[in-house]
């Protein structure tokens, strides 16, 4: 059923309905929540990145002013193990024994009346260790393989390769990148008998809810997890990290509420980092472009006592139409910190390395690199054969390429100028995953006429508090100003995170079903009432639109929600929603996720080795958009990003001490906005069939192609292939 008549609340530019109140400092992030007698931690870390605690001396910390206590792993709580989500394990709950696993690992947490004292306490105390060597090299430690699940095997890859026309290998290498949101990361936890309240920075109020409670040995419903505001989180925030728990362990130690903020430092270390990895590629084809045979492992880190699940090979087993795939993951640990997700995490690995590999093939088939994707595009999912919901891939090529200029792209290497600049232009496609997982809603209309609709879920700045409010407005037939909708408790219907491009499908899907089941509960209330203009009408025969109900032939019969409410003596009423994602099978689809192309001008200095990237053309293909201006938002943030991955980020460990060199902004380069130059950002296709409200999902889809197809641009420009990133002037001089 159509609810209501096409209008404009969706897919309009609407403004940040929370702007406001962030630009007043009203909107109340976790650092600005405040308590009568709010005490202060502050988190001592080990210099050491392998070892055990040989000493820990905290008579001189218990003794400053102000101090409430001094928590170590010889007094505090034994703590259970955390869940496992849809995306890993919990990380190791904090403080239980003296082992020593990464450098800046947590040893003791003091707190304190006032933020300082706590600072200068945790100076105070003393630890030494006896240190071992820490496993720091990719190349010699444990080799896990398969640790996901995940590996493909499609057709016979190495049968193919041998006997392909033209065969391409190579090594491709990502740095490890840590996520860095503008935010710092704050917990505060306030206890009440046996129940804890919880602000937090998180991206996933419902995981931090289940985790405390197993964690801490609680029922779910004692705990209360708010995050109405975060500041960023690329993904940092998908997991419940060790800090979280000590919060929470201190304020029970101190029966007082309890705030931990972490320091810059403290984030390079605390809250997850993309993984490094190595990734071999081997791909064959005949003398047409035709690709007969991908072979892809990918080797990435993990912590030693961690489970990170991140796929990386696997993520573009499905990218093109290949009869013979073989993808294979594997890990190795090292004594690092624990990785988690960030930004299109194992995708914008994986995609560095195949999307390179298809430029450098091109070139070895002497084919335009735009043609050579083109001819390999997958139109139906290549493992399971079904047609995709939606795919306007070649869509996107096409506008891009209209758009950026490739026509006038030279084929040879270094033969395009602009005055002492070489310039280069690259190319590469992205097919981002389809992800999709349960979620609710609740949806209340009012005897005012206005509607409240909510649900658990985590606005990390992306724009979730406006495009479900227009949502709902549309679903309900009600202006913007006559919908709030809320989020960020998990006391609300639960929802997941705020990750993977899912949550706008998931939470959007249960937003339908909430206002779906509303609209039929008020039809409920008239259809058998003889008073009402709708009396005996069906769900078919009536739309919504300006706050009432009315016969779809006949907008003068109908009655307001208001009218109706108030004539049956109720001042609202409530329906509850849900969503889960579809089944292939039953709807004879492949659900489709983002795709894109991307096109990349490169600059690159001959006698310095600077590379500038003064144009890149974004044309995403993201099923139905609820908001244009949020969406091109995502796009040119995740851009940036993907600049930052290519040319500047790289979290740098001392191999010898397991060290971060570099965890702070001022030596972490991100790129500012004398790195950006032009972003043109085009969306093309139409709603997906798989859901109801036909979104697909674009957080992540702006970041990965931007490296390969800057790889590529150098290339291009300069005849030099850079297979690692990012990409440093050394390689170029």
């Amino acid at each position: 059923m159509t609810m209501t008549e096409p209008v404009t609340v969706v897919g309009a530019g609407v403004d940040r309905v929370e702007g406001p109140r962030k630009v007043a400092g009203a909107a109340a992030y976790p650092s600005d929540v405040s308590y009568p007698c709010m005490a202060y931690a502050a988190l001592v870390r080990s210099t050491v990145a392998h070892g055990r605690i040989e000493a820990l001396d905290t008579t001189a910390a218990e003794a400053m002013p102000g101090v409430l206590a001094v928590i170590t792993h010889r007094d505090a709580a034994r703590l259970a193990a955390g869940p496992t989500t849809p995306i890993g394990p919990t990380p190791p709950p904090p403080m239980q024994d003296d082992l020593i696993r990464h450098h800046g690992q947590y040893v003791a947490v003091v707190v304190a009346q006032t933020r300082q004292q706590a600072a200068a306490a945790a100076r105070a105390v003393t630890v030494s260790y006896r240190s071992a060597e820490p496993t720091a090299a990719l190349d010699d430690t444990e080799l896990r393989v398969d640790p996901f699940g995940t590996d493909v095997t499609r057709g016979d890859a190495a049968a193919a390769l041998a006997t392909a026309d033209v065969v391409h290998e190579a090594t491709y290498r990502t740095a490890e990148n840590t996520n860095n949101p503008l935010g710092l990361f704050t917990t505060v936890a306030v206890w009440e008998g046996d129940t804890v309240t919880v602000h937090d920075s998180t991206q996933w109020t419902s995981n931090t809810r289940a985790t405390v409670a197993a964690v801490f040995g609680l029922p779910e419903e004692a705990v209360r997890v708010y995050a109405k505001y975060v500041g960023g989180g690329f993904g940092a925030g998908l997991r419940v990290w060790p800090h979280v728990l000590l919060a929470v362990l201190a304020a029970r130690t101190v029966r007082r509420p309890v705030t931990l903020t972490l320091t810059r430092p403290e984030m390079f270390t605390g809250v997850g980092h993309r993984p490094d990895t190595v990734q071999r590629l081997r791909i064959g084809a005949r003398r047409d472009g035709t690709i007969v045979a991908i072979d892809h492992e990918a080797t990435q880190t993990v912590a030693v006592a961690d489970e990170n699940t991140e796929p990386v090979a696997a993520a573009g087993a499905t990218a093109y139409a290949c009869p013979n795939v073989t993808a294979r993951d594997r890990q190795r640990r090292r004594h690092i910190p624990c990785p988690g997700s960030m930004r299109a995490p194992g995708e914008a690995q994986a995609n560095f390395a195949l999307e390179s590999a298809l430029d450098e093939l091109s070139y070895r088939l002497g084919m335009d690199p735009l043609e050579l994707r083109l001819r390999n595009d997958a139109e139906v999912h290549p493992e399971s054969g079904l047609p995709w919901s939606s795919r306007a891939l070649r869509d996107c090529y096409a506008v891009g390429a209209r758009r950026f200029g490739w026509s006038r792209r030279d084929p040879r290497i270094g033969a395009m100028r602009d005055g002492r600049w070489r310039v280069g232009f690259g190319v590469a496609g992205v097919s981002y995953p389809w992800w999709q997982v349960p979620c609710r809603a609740r949806a209340t209309v009012s005897r005012d006429g206005t509607a409240y609709v909510r649900s658990a879920a985590t606005d990390i700045g992306t724009g979730t508090y406006t495009v479900m409010r227009q949502l709902s407005a549309e679903l309900l037939g009600l202006r913007l100003g006559q919908v709030r909708f809320d989020l960020g408790d998990s006391q609300m219907p639960p929802a997941p995170q705020a990750g993977g491009s899912g949550l706008t499908g998931a939470l959007g899907n249960a937003v339908y079903a909430a206002c779906q089941a509303l609209v039929r509960a008020v039809l409920d209330l008239v259809t058998t009432d003889t008073r009402s203009p709708l009396h005996g009408c069906t769900m078919d025969d009536v739309m919504v639109n300006g706050g009432r109900l009315h016969h779809r032939g006949d907008a003068r019969r109908g009655e307001s929600f208001a009218a109706i409410l108030d004539r049956h003596g109720l001042d609202e009423l409530t329906t509850d929603g849900a969503s889960a994602p579809p089944d292939p099978q039953q709807i004879g689809m492949a659900p489709a996720g983002a795709f894109a192309a991307k096109f990349v001008e490169v600059q690159v200095d001959p006698d310095l080795g600077l590379v500038r990237v003064p144009r890149v053309v974004s044309v995403v293909d993201g099923g139905r958009i609820l908001n244009e201006k949020l969406a091109r938002s995502q796009i040119v943030g995740a851009t940036v990003g993907g600049i930052g991955q290519a040319l500047l980020e790289e979290t740098v460990t001392d191999p010898d001490t397991g060290r971060i060199a570099n965890a702070t902004l001022g030596d972490y380069l991100i790129p500012v906005n004398a790195d950006i130059g032009e972003v043109d950002v085009v969306f093309v296709g139409g709603p997906d069939r798989a859901t109801p409200i036909g979104t697909k999902g674009i957080g992540e889809v702006g970041l990965p192609g931007i490296a390969a197809a800057i790889a590529n641009g150098v290339y291009h420009a300069t005849g030099t292939r850079i297979r690692s990133l990012p990409i440093t002037l050394d390689q170029l001089l």
